[in-house]
């Protein structure tokens, strides 16, 4: 359907101008209606956050999320765009979205004044409609608001011209969101300006005192120990957001893998095929959330999700490299290839400790936890004593990256105990994988990591081998 391109078909068309916090309640409460959830692709909101920030749309508020890294703050930010419509008319030329029947830039006034309904008309896309801007120290009001280009001087304009003002973000986000990651990092005389601009709508640059009633929701994310504690914040500022939305962690191990095999992008090879055991996944999850419980780990900084979703790339990378030496073409991630996580885990937590060289033994502490967290909610207690029975004192079972899916299978039969728990933790896998032999390996390898750590067999490291022993 073609869109009107002049002022005097935009009037015939019946298209209708609303400020944008009636645009966004508008189109928020079509989706609620619908049962169309807002924002699909943010997980383990739907009960806590998700709510506040249907009512803040609701009531058309500016909206500051609290949170750590990593909460998916942004994320939801950046999807406010799908709540806009689609397309909006604009005067063409304009740099700050002028509304057709409401100019408020002196190029959309002076245009419409001499050209009337033929005053030509550009639609721009939502997206398009979206600004965002860093808070560093060094973020200037020229940045956020304006300053006067010398280019236009030189091109012969009067500096008493306001037709010299280069516009900064926020003029140019009229008619559409505007975003301010890391709020209290800003400067406080720079804050007063945003303040100014959002809240009594005119300016100052270089002298210029121009009126701009701009039409702009004002979103923006910091950290709850900035934004609270340290008085980073200038009052007026603070009370210009009409709600204030907590986030958080995910609160459950399910929510946490949910995102983790929604968001990670596993390593593949030619002529290999991935599969990643969901007992694995489970593990990597539970290393972060051991991480959130730890007194070793700064919890003022966060450990944010995507500890969890770098961990799985790199242990699927390590499970793809370790396949690709032994030739094999059905890569699966055993416990072995937890060994690579410290690689990730390392630059996205904080660790506290006032031992120098212990941040290993941490972080080989948090690896174990989970494994043998996942261990004791999958293996069942009863099938443990059969196994431990069946390592008479004679027998030793190795374990490491050489180790082949075939080794894997002869342990299976050579200790025929071992099939009720690797049945029982393959029992949630796909079928078609389940009976696979680098899948078999890999329930074999967890069962005996587990009671290692259950403390019912001893293990000795050599290298990248293990070896596992009846305990004395």
């Amino acid at each position: 359907m073609s869109r009107p391109e002049t002022l005097g078909a935009l009037r015939e068309s019946g298209w209708e101008s609303i400020p944008i916090r009636q645009e966004l309640r508008r189109n928020a409460i079509d989706r609620i209606r619908s049962g169309e959830p807002l924002f699909p692709r943010v997980l383990g909101y739907e009960n806590t956050v998700l709510p506040q920030l249907e009512n803040a749309l609701i009531a058309g508020h500016d909206i500051i999320f609290l949170g750590e890294r990593g909460q998916a703050k942004t994320r939801i930010i950046r999807a406010l765009t799908d709540l806009l419509d689609e397309w909006m008319p604009v005067v063409a030329g304009s740099e700050i979205n002028d509304d057709p029947y409401a100019p408020i830039s002196r190029h959309a006034r002076d245009l419409i004044a001499a050209d009337g309904d033929e005053t030509p008309i550009v639609w721009v896309h939502r997206d398009d409609r979206f600004g965002e801007k860093l808070a560093t120290p060094d973020t200037s009001i020229a940045d956020l608001i304006g300053e006067v280009d010398p280019i236009k001087i030189a091109e012969g304009r009067y500096l008493s011209d306001e037709l010299v003002l280069h516009y900064g973000l926020v003029p140019r986000t009229n008619r559409g969101i505007f975003a301010m990651n890391e709020l209290p990092d800003l400067a406080e005389r720079i804050q007063v300006g945003l303040l100014n601009v959002l809240e009594e709508r005119d300016v100052q640059i270089r002298g210029h005192k121009v009126r701009l009633p701009l039409d702009v929701i004002l979103v923006a994310s910091a950290n709850p120990e900035d934004y609270t504690n340290r008085g980073r914040l200038i009052t007026p500022l603070k009370d210009r957001f009409g709600s204030q939305i907590r986030t958080h962690y995910p609160l459950d191990i399910d929510t946490e893998v949910a995102i983790i095999e929604q968001e990670a992008d596993l390593a593949t090879a030619r002529d290999c095929e991935v599969a990643v055991p969901s007992f694995m996944t489970e593990i990597v999850a539970n290393v972060t959330f051991a991480a959130r419980a730890s007194q070793h780990i700064n919890q003022r900084s966060g450990v944010s999700v995507r500890l969890s979703i770098s961990n799985t790339e790199v242990m699927v990378a390590n499970a793809v490299r370790r396949s690709l030496r032994s030739g094999a073409t059905h890569v699966v991630p055993r416990v072995i290839d937890l060994d690579a996580l410290p690689a990730s885990t390392s630059g996205k937590i904080e660790i506290e400790t006032l031992d120098e060289g212990r941040d290993g033994e941490i972080l080989e502490g948090l690896v174990k936890a989970a494994v043998l967290a996942v261990f004791k909610d999958r293996v069942p207690p009863d099938s443990h004593r059969a196994v431990i029975d069946a390592f008479e004192e004679d027998v030793v079972i190795d374990v490491g990256e050489d180790v082949t899916d075939a080794a894997y299978g002869a342990m299976l039969e050579r200790i025929p105990a071992l099939a009720v728990p690797v049945k029982a933790l393959l029992a949630e896998e796909d079928p078609a994988d389940a009976e696979s032999p680098s899948m078999i390996a890999s329930a074999v390898e967890l069962v005996l990591e587990g009671l290692h750590l259950s403390k019912r067999l001893n293990k000795d490291g050599r290298g990248g081998r293990a070896q596992f022993r009846r305990r004395n």
